[in-house]
């Protein structure tokens, strides 16, 4: 009997803190791998407003921007430099997990295979958009017209996207990088600066300028998603499909938008205690159906369509395996 005793002590005390232990009292920092203003950040503070309250123990999420290489910058710090304890977690774009998965590796060591998924907001479509003051206001007139599309760094989606429509449909777009995400962009189109951009998240784009629609200030030229977007549909957006190629381009542009599906990823560190990603995720999952958070989401502008962080981290790991033919063709696609 004693031996048992001693023995259901020793397992009572190696046992896993309960999740309430385990964070009360705590900060959780969410690092946003953009700028302040942008679409990944309005998602990541409205998370941040509810996250809290939906992980036991009730501690303070504090949201930090660390912008740098389309998120990439981010990445790394979540992969290498963060602590592993479920006390930081990272708002990255699919651009840098997509980047680093086509690459096989990242310059900035980030290695999206390694992180631990917490879930994404909502998956999304792409819109090439332009002022109503642009010579093209049809897909197939920027085929003939010289068009100035505005763009951010490489691993963004206005970088990558745009190179993708020029490369794979023979659009002609004069690219203009080094604008700090779509917040930039945005005043860039209002000064007449370039006419447009390339690859914008349509959530976050009405989030942001939705009044440029209501008012008929912008035209959608394209939509691209997997599948078509009903209300993209209904403004006269075609899909990019019936614009590429040939087949092989088509599984390259396939394999580009798959990202999509996880728009707005969340990661922690590779190797956290289980207990700390078992409640991020079940936390996460719980946020993102309370009617106070779809609330706050509705009076933001944002788009909430979640997707789980274990279904993340297998489609991830899938991408990881795609054929390389594909792959060289899709790097291909998405740069200068």
């Amino acid at each position: 009997m004693r031996r048992i005793a001693v023995l259901t002590v020793a397992a009572l005390l190696s046992s896993p803190a309960p999740a309430a232990d385990y964070y009360a009292g705590r900060t959780i920092e969410l690092v946003v791998g953009h700028y302040v203003g942008g679409g990944y950040d309005i998602y990541a503070r409205a998370l941040a407003r509810h996250y809290g309250r939906h992980i036991p123990g009730n501690p303070t999420i504090v949201v930090k921007n660390l912008p740098g290489a389309g998120s990439a910058k981010a990445g790394q710090f979540i992969s290498a430099v963060a602590p592993k304890d479920g006390t930081v977690i990272g708002a990255v774009t699919p651009g840098a997990i997509m980047s680093a998965l086509l690459d096989g590796r990242s310059e900035t060591g980030f290695d999206p295979t390694k992180v631990s998924y917490v879930g994404t907001a909502n998956n999304g479509t792409r819109i090439c958009v332009l002022n109503k003051e642009a010579k093209a206001q049809r897909f197939e007139d920027m085929l003939t017209e010289k068009t100035v599309i505005g763009a951010a760094a490489v691993n963004d989606a206005s970088h990558d996207y745009a190179f993708m429509v020029r490369n794979m449909t023979g659009a002609q777009l004069n690219i203009v990088p080094g604008y700090k995400g779509t917040s930039d962009l945005g005043l860039a189109m209002e000064r007449r600066e370039i006419d447009g951009s390339c690859g914008w998240d349509w959530a976050s784009f009405k989030s942001q300028r939705g009044a440029w629609v209501k008012e008929g200030r912008i035209k959608v030229l394209v939509q691209m998603g997997l599948g078509p977007d009903e209300e993209l549909t209904r403004l006269g957006a075609p899909p990019i499909w019936g614009f590429v190629k040939s087949d092989d381009d088509r599984k390259a542009i396939e394999l580009v938008v798959s990202q999509q599906v996880f728009h707005r990823p969340y990661i922690a560190p590779p190797g956290i205690p289980p207990v700390a990603l078992d409640t991020l995720r079940a936390a996460f999952n719980t946020t993102v159906k309370d009617p106070q958070f779809l609330a706050d989401a509705e009076k933001t502008g944002i788009d909430i369509l979640p997707l789980g962080g274990a279904q993340i981290q297998e489609l991830v790991h899938k991408l990881a395996g795609v054929s390389e033919s594909v792959v060289e063709r899709a790097k291909r696609a998405i740069r200068p």
